[in-house]
């Protein structure tokens, strides 16, 4: 593990030395790369001077103590240090995912449960764009197709960060666990009889492509325009605006129709389909190299819950990590880091295990 780090403090210092030339900053997109690398290598240097310099502390607080035993607590008191300065190494250690700083594309599906679970995605869109509120994060609805009621049959939005950030604290490093199908219990508002029921919808979170890292051939697609409609359909445009791309070698179909020109709406779907085929290409990768991600469920088809929301006793449960806690309607309101964040200690543990 040490040798590792003493290669990294090494790259660490040549970046330091490489930004302070005011020669590298006139290509912006590598002083850019430079600094995201020195960023991500900044916390495991000082952790390990700090691990370093516990060591030292802790040689001459035995030295102390040998003479004065009032000095046996702080020995004591800096070996815990040390063990934890040890257990934050060895996480920082542990292989990033290298799209945890990318923003994402973010899907809400309304699934079994009709008109409820349409209802129910529109819930869930509330909560991510709330929770993107909190951290200053800009959203953008890309393309939805609302229900009658006001929920959402289907919607996807776009969630970036503002400015510089700190590693691990990305769109797809917090909402990658996300992806998956959520269960809902509750009383419908359709529901005149006051009984409890179930359904769901689903998300799928995906990382947002740069044109450069996915190469879509014209001639691979098929492109088909439509007018829009709204609820209960009614027509929105006079014009034939909305659009449907779809990839013919993998079958992945993607529509737009908000935008008021046909142009606008392809460029729409084009952002969303670079960002399914570059995942649909990371997870086949993956499984080649047999380390797929176990905590994000890639598509929204699957029976398996990975969350419940039970609105009868403000409960909400994430069956992956064990999580639960009562207080949903705070959760339902954007306040998401608590679950969040037992899905980030549970693939950081895990990770760690396999790493060891």
């Amino acid at each position: 593990m040490f040798e590792a780090v003493e290669e990294l403090i090494g790259e660490h210092a040549d970046l330091e030395k490489r930004l302070a030339d005011p020669a590298v900053h006139a290509d912006q997109a590598e002083a850019r790369r430079l600094g995201k690398r020195y960023a991500e290598l900044t916390p495991v240097v000082s952790t390990f001077r700090s691990w370093r310099q516990t060591g030292d502390d802790i040689g001459t607080a035995r030295e102390l103590a040998a003479e004065d035993p009032e000095f046996a607590a702080e020995v004591k008191d800096l070996e815990r240090l040390r063990e934890q300065l040890t257990d934050r190494l060895r996480l920082l250690l542990v292989p990033r995912d290298p799209s945890d700083d990318k923003d994402v594309i973010l899907e809400v599906k309304a699934g079994e449960g009709g008109e409820e679970s349409a209802l129910f995605a529109g819930d869930l869109l509330r909560m991510y764009l709330r929770y993107a509120e909190r951290l200053g994060w800009k959203t953008e609805i890309i393309d939805a197709n609302a229900s009658d009621l006001g929920g959402y049959k289907d919607v996807q939005v776009a969630v970036k960060t503002r400015g510089s950030i700190e590693p691990g604290q990305g769109v797809w490093a917090r909402l990658k666990y996300e992806g998956g199908v959520h269960r809902v219990q509750r009383v419908p508002a359709t529901e005149s009889a006051g009984r409890i029921h179930t359904s769901a919808a689903g998300v799928l979170v995906t990382p947002e492509a740069d044109e450069v890292e996915v190469e879509i051939n014209a001639g691979d697609l098929r492109v088909d325009v439509y007018r829009s409609s709204g609820p209960g359909g009614q027509s929105v445009n006079t014009t034939d605006s909305a659009v449907r791309i779809t990839h013919l070698p993998t079958g992945v179909v993607v529509s737009c129709q908000n935008e008021k020109s046909q142009l606008q709406n392809k460029e729409q779907a084009m952002r969303i389909l670079r960002s399914r085929l570059l995942a649909a290409a990371q997870e086949e990768a993956e499984r080649e190299a047999s380390d797929a991600r176990r905590s994000q469920v890639r598509t929204v088809d699957r029976s398996e819950r990975i969350r419940t929301y039970n609105f009868p006793e403000n409960r909400i449960s994430d069956h992956r990590v064990g999580f639960k806690s009562y207080n949903l309607d705070q959760v339902l309101d954007g306040e998401l880091d608590a679950v969040i964040q037992a899905c980030v200690d549970a693939d950081s543990a895990a990770k760690l295990a396999a790493a060891q």
